[in-house]
């Protein structure tokens, strides 16, 4: 952790002021206008009381700076904890906040019993691919096309075992999809994002699992999604 991280504080939000506070920043780091999609302070209350999870940020000064909430899931009789949403102010972004509250995050769930956490995340920002597969160690176990059901919210479902919960070096000789990328977006031409939304369904019908991004040097202008077989 850096002496710069050292200087936030991830904790759980207490009382209405800073429940609607993290609703705020929310909204204002996603940039959403709609009442569609508030988070309710009271929402936060009933997570924080019932095996979920409402874990603010702060600052030094005390201000919030970032903010995560999540929620307990069962499949096929796995407890884990589902991670909804974790946001950054703008002005706070490169001082290790995600990483602090994805690891507070999971402490809380390591409390309700659950030995893994999930989440999705959008394959082809790739600074979010990064993040999420090389740093934090998760593992993509499975392609969800439009989530959302709004025309533009492809994502990838992963897996976080919290026994071995860290960073780790990007994976590398494993299964790879291939596409051009600039600096934070994969696929950016229509077409190219329809043949790597295919080949990315594709390689985790067949059972892959998504364990890394890299850029590989003998080929510039491009990003390589790297897969492996067998369990998350």
């Amino acid at each position: 952790m850096t002496a710069d991280a050292r200087r936030i504080v991830a904790r759980d939000l207490a009382g209405l002021a800073e429940r609607t506070a993290a609703s705020a920043l929310y909204r204002s780091v996603f940039g959403y206008e709609g009442p569609e999609h508030a988070v309710s302070p009271r929402l936060l209350a009933a997570l924080h009381e019932n095996a979920g999870t409402a874990i603010g940020a702060f600052d030094e000064d005390g201000s919030l700076v970032g903010f995560c909430y999540g929620f307990t899931g069962v499949e096929h009789g796995e407890l884990y904890h589902y991670s909804q949403a974790t946001v950054v102010d703008a002005r706070a972004q490169g001082r290790g906040v995600g990483r602090q509250l994805k690891h507070a995050q999971a402490e809380a769930a390591r409390h309700t019993g659950a030995g893994t956490m999930r989440w999705t995340f959008d394959p082809y920002t790739l600074r979010n691919a990064h993040f999420n597969l090389n740093v934090l160690g998760a593992v993509g176990i499975r392609f969800l096309p439009d989530f959302y059901d709004d025309g533009g919210s492809d994502r990838v479902l992963v897996r976080w075992n919290l026994d071995r919960a860290g960073s780790r070096a990007p994976a590398s000789g494993h299964a790879a999809v291939d596409a051009p990328a600039d600096d934070r977006t994969a696929a950016g031409d229509p077409d190219e994002r329809v043949r790597l939304r295919r080949e990315l369904a594709d390689r985790f019908a067949a059972g892959g699992r998504l364990v890394g991004t890299t850029r590989r040097t003998e080929t510039p202008g491009r990003v390589s999604y790297l897969f492996e077989r067998g369990p998350a």
